[in-house]
């Protein structure tokens, strides 16, 4: 949030605050060869999954020093390394992406499962009922996990929604549909670990519905004009009571975990997020003369063209 509001974070900035243990209980659930699409807030998301803090940090400022060379931004994070295909600034854009990437997988014979993050509005694309019904029919091995956070920006699920409990439109397709505590890691884990176990054993797709909270604007530092769609009260209820962090912290001190040994953790966290700021702030920019390179999984016939174009320019 700093950086952003120093202008280190160029456009916008989406937060999953509120929403962390709905992130970190699903992704604990994959393997490291798993595959996972995210969406314009998945930011978190990569950490869950594996990928370099300093590298995602970088990214995030443009740098060149970035996830993808500073060439994705906040919205476009990936790392095949780590089975980040992609994320989508497209609201229901990863969907289709998912259930490809589990195509694949099924195509291929290998033991890969995909898992899907996308938030309550984009139910309401075509892209979700497509991709769902496509997965069932071919038992495709894919999890799609709702974030519903109640809001489409300011646009609520009771306001969108014909059938407000998403979970309820897996039926339409053949598949389970699981409500659980978005702010509880345990139950979204175990959620999770069920749907994959299932994909694996080539049962096909799980519907995951983890009902969570935005702390946050749709992103950071919007200004809604007019009537507020949520009260102050409101949100600050969520943030008291149902802080997914505090939450679990309270958890693993109930199931013996020394105080001591939660602080360091912290501190390390802390120490890690601060390196990997520095190790940003230090990443030159792209170089103009290097716009072509990236674009092509192969060498192209015009890309060199394109490149002696713009030298020429």
């Amino acid at each position: 949030m700093r950086q952003f509001k120093g202008g280190k974070i160029p456009g916008s900035f989406h937060a999953s605050v509120g929403q962390e243990a709905a992130i970190v209980g699903a992704c604990l659930a994959l393997q490291d060869d798993d595959a996972m699409t995210g969406t314009h807030r998945s930011h978190g998301h990569p950490i869950g999954k594996g990928a370099h803090l300093d590298a995602l940090m970088a990214e995030l400022m443009g740098k060149e020093g970035g996830i993808c060379k500073g060439r994705g931004g906040s919205m476009h994070l990936a790392d095949r390394s780590v089975g980040i295909i992609s994320e989508s600034a497209i609201v229901g854009g990863g969907i289709p992406l998912a259930t490809g990437c589990a195509f694949s997988a099924k195509v291929r014979s290998v033991d890969q499962v995909t898992l899907c993050f996308f938030g309550d509005g984009a139910v309401n694309q075509g892209t979700f009922h497509e991709s769902l019904n496509m997965a069932s029919v071919w038992k495709l091995p894919v999890i799609y996990l709702c974030e519903n956070n109640g809001y489409a920006i300011t646009t609520s699920l009771a306001q969108s929604h014909g059938q407000p409990d998403i979970a309820l439109r897996a039926a339409g397709y053949g598949m389970p549909g699981v409500t659980v505590d978005g702010q509880d890691v345990n139950a979204v884990y175990e959620a999770a670990a069920q749907a994959v176990t299932r994909a694996r054993a080539g049962d096909g797709p799980t519907l995951i519905v983890a009902n969570t909270y935005r702390f946050d604007e749709h992103n950071f530092g919007m200004v809604v004009p007019g009537q507020p769609y949520r009260s102050v009260e409101e949100v600050e209820a969520h943030k008291r009571d149902r802080d997914p962090i505090v939450l679990y912290r309270t958890v693993l001190l109930e199931q013996g975990v020394n105080e001591n040994s939660l602080t360091a953790i912290e501190n390390e966290a802390a120490q890690a997020v601060r390196q990997a700021v520095q190790f940003a702030l230090a990443s030159p920019m792209p170089r103009p003369e290097t716009l072509p390179d990236h674009m092509f999984n192969s060498s192209l016939a015009g890309h060199n063209s394109f490149a002696a174009k713009l030298e020429r320019n």
